[in-house]
């Protein structure tokens, strides 16, 4: 009795020393969210990185555009919900300094949905078409519109292009800028909306069955993991970028989105 004793209180021990030992060899790092799908990629990713040493806390955000100031003061390490157009603009306009490390992660597609209307086609003279009112996906919505045949863009637009930068508007449909998360609700007022798929999962729209109009693979606005530049080099970096684009999370994409999010992989 005396010997299970000692061997029992010994295992613990050991038990509690490996503990504290893997504790302190592990790295802990705050990653930064919206909520809905990208925090259900991050969902996929914590036990991934677990298993390679690198303890992710994910941060989930109502408000995307408090997360990249975040990652710019250190309140958070590292974030990954925006794609390369929002990011420069962030930096631009807020005066961070913030880079994308790893290459694209997913791409939530940008589709076109209507209430009233089955077909592209059938969008009416004076249609309202509501859109995003942040730039950079004002821009993507209007590109979108184009690559539809619904309007026409200065020659060479990017993701800046605004409504002054239509030169052709042939059923003459009226632009309507709203807060993005108001677009999938104004589909009971308006004839055709422009969302992102993060807000239109969200809303239970889905953009391989609902949307008229769907971005392609070909799309700039893939998604990417940001970090301060001071961190770009630091060791979590390469191990966050390997778990975040593993066979894993991919497959957990696949499953979970069935095809409304695309792994960039």
């Amino acid at each position: 009795m005396r010997y299970s004793s000692l061997i029992a209180g010994t295992v613990s021990a050991v038990a509690l020393f490996i503990a504290a030992h893997g504790a302190a060899l592990a790295e802990t790092i705050k990653f930064g969210v919206t909520a809905g799908p990208h925090a259900q990629i991050a969902e996929a990713l914590v036990p991934v990185a677990k298993a390679k040493g690198l303890d992710i806390q994910v941060v989930e955000f109502s408000d995307g555009a408090l997360i990249d100031p975040a990652t710019n003061d250190g309140d958070l390490d590292a974030n990954g919900f925006q794609h390369t157009p929002y990011l420069d603009r962030q930096n631009k306009d807020r005066g961070l300094n913030l880079v994308a490390v790893g290459g694209k992660t997913v791409l939530l597609p940008m589709a076109g949905y209507s209430h009233k209307f089955k077909l592209l086609a059938d969008l009416p003279e004076g249609a309202q078409v509501s859109i995003p009112n942040d730039p950079s996906n004002a821009g993507r919505a209007l590109k979108l519109l184009e690559a539809g045949g619904v309007i026409k863009l200065t020659p060479g637009s990017t993701y800046n292009a605004s409504e002054l930068d239509i030169v052709e508007n042939p059923k003459n449909i009226k632009i309507i800028p709203m807060e993005t998360a108001q677009l999938p609700r104004s589909l009971e007022d308006v004839d055709f909306s422009v969302i992102t798929s993060h807000f239109a999962l969200s809303a239970g729209l889905n953009p391989k069955k609902d949307g008229l109009l769907v971005e392609d693979q070909l799309s700039e606005y893939f998604c990417l993991i940001a970090v301060a530049e001071k961190n770009k080099d630091a060791p979590w970096v390469k191990t966050l970028v390997e778990s975040y684009k593993s066979p894993e999370v991919k497959a957990a994409i696949e499953k979970t989105f069935e095809g409304n999010v695309i792994a960039g992989w």
